[in-house]
């Protein structure tokens, strides 16, 4: 991109590049249409930084620099939200030494990755429980796929533990390191020869690509896991839950294109899955069943800036049903985001807290959470001021 270019131009020229339109941008970061025509057209000046990490978020941009045309700035640093055993983390991720010690146990081995899946889901400062088990569960995932005689269940093991590393590494100052992991994942996942475990590396692989404004290769990347799928024909329950849960992930990358119709079917096919599971199932570590599924409709719609419809859903969404805190703290962010479309602030701040009681690391890490925090405070009214400048210090916004 050229650097001369207006802080105005850069952002049309992102925004093309997401495939959103002003009015999909404008409601995402709660501004009209005609806002961003008059920044675009630099009738208005560059916003402060509140807006600017909406901005980066909704088109997807890791380098506020992108946008603003000055230094390197990470999002993430902006919003200081770098975990404390990142370094350690990363340092495991990084190694290089050769597995030198003797491989554990299989068997073993899948229950510990049980275990740390567990402690992500249920335990509310999930991000700090896995730090402590994921460098010594890396290390020994790595031994067990060199010398292991089952080096395909080993290569599946090594895989999810890499997805798990991916998980806690979003929204960190170390985006170098969540496509590492993805990539890593994901080879490792194709080694095993295992559809349901390309499945899983295609879920997390999707999200990155969606989130580097890649939208056609995280949909290639969930189809081509697709196809080597049995389908709804498979008498395994989890390869059903795996064929939903991709064209799931082709759904998502679809509606954040602006590509309703495409989107709409991608779900359609996940429904299909969930529904031959019935309401009662939920894959024990990708957690697809129908509370995601139905989620996943509400998230759509928000994509889409359907501020109605997206409200409407998530009015019907009972998130009880869904055993994992951090997806119910992300789903529960997901509900304030559609009443934030609505200018509904009271309503948006209330989400955020329930938020925040289901998993509080997940609300502190996320951008939008905390910018939406910030922007209330000094936009709303007196009783939403009030509301957010509580809520702040509550996420963390203020530190």
């Amino acid at each position: 991109m050229n650097g001369d270019l207006t802080f105005g131009q850069r952002l049309r020229w992102h925004r093309e590049r997401a495939g959103k339109s002003r009015a999909v941008l404008g409601g995402l970061i709660g501004k009209s249409e005609e806002w961003v025509k008059a920044v675009e057209a630099g009738r208005l000046q560059m916003p402060r930084l509140p807006i600017l990490l909406q901005i980066a978020e909704a088109l997807r941009i890791q380098d506020l620099a992108e946008l603003t045309g000055s230094r390197p700035l990470s999002v993430a640093a902006m919003t200081k939200n770098a975990h404390d055993a990142l370094g350690m983390v990363r340092d495991a991720i990084v190694s290089r030494r050769l597995p030198t010690d003797d491989p554990p146990p299989l068997d073993t081995l899948a229950t510990r990755v049980a275990h740390a899946w567990a402690q992500w889901h249920s335990v509310p400062d999930h991000r700090t429980a896995v730090a402590s088990l994921l460098p010594d569960l890396i290390q020994d995932a790595r031994i067990a796929a060199r010398s292991t005689d089952d080096r395909r269940r080993a290569l599946a093991l090594l895989a999810q533990a890499y997805h798990l590393a991916q998980a806690y590494l979003a929204f960190q100052p170390a985006i170098e390191l969540v496509w590492l992991t993805a990539d890593r994942g994901l080879t490792a996942a194709y080694d095993a020869d295992d559809p349901a475990a390309v499945a899983g590396a295609a879920w997390y692989a999707a999200q990155v690509y969606q989130s580097g404004g890649q939208v056609e290769k995280a949909v290639e990347i969930s189809r081509e896991a697709a196809d080597l799928l049995p389908g709804l024909d498979a008498d395994s329950t989890e390869l059903r839950a795996c064929f939903g849960l991709v064209h799931l992930a082709a759904a998502w990358s679809y509606a954040a294109a602006g590509r309703e119709g495409q989107a709409w079917r991608e779900w359609d096919q996940a429904d299909a899955a969930v529904r031959s599971l019935g309401d009662g199932y939920v894959h024990p570590w990708l957690m697809f069943g129908r509370g995601i599924v139905d989620c996943y409709a509400m998230l759509i719609d928000i994509e889409l800036f359907h501020g109605a419809r997206a409200v409407d859903r998530a009015n019907q969404i009972d998130l009880s049903i869904i055993p994992s805190r951090t997806r119910r703290a992300v789903n529960a962010m997901n509900a304030a985001r559609a009443y934030s479309l609505r200018k509904e602030h009271l309503a948006t701040l209330h989400l955020i807290g329930q938020a925040y009681q289901h998993a509080p690391e997940t609300v502190r890490y996320r951008p939008w959470a905390r910018t939406t925090v910030l922007e209330l405070m000094h936009t709303g009214g007196p009783a939403v001021r009030n509301a957010a400048r509580e809520m702040a210090g509550v996420v963390g916004a203020l530190d």
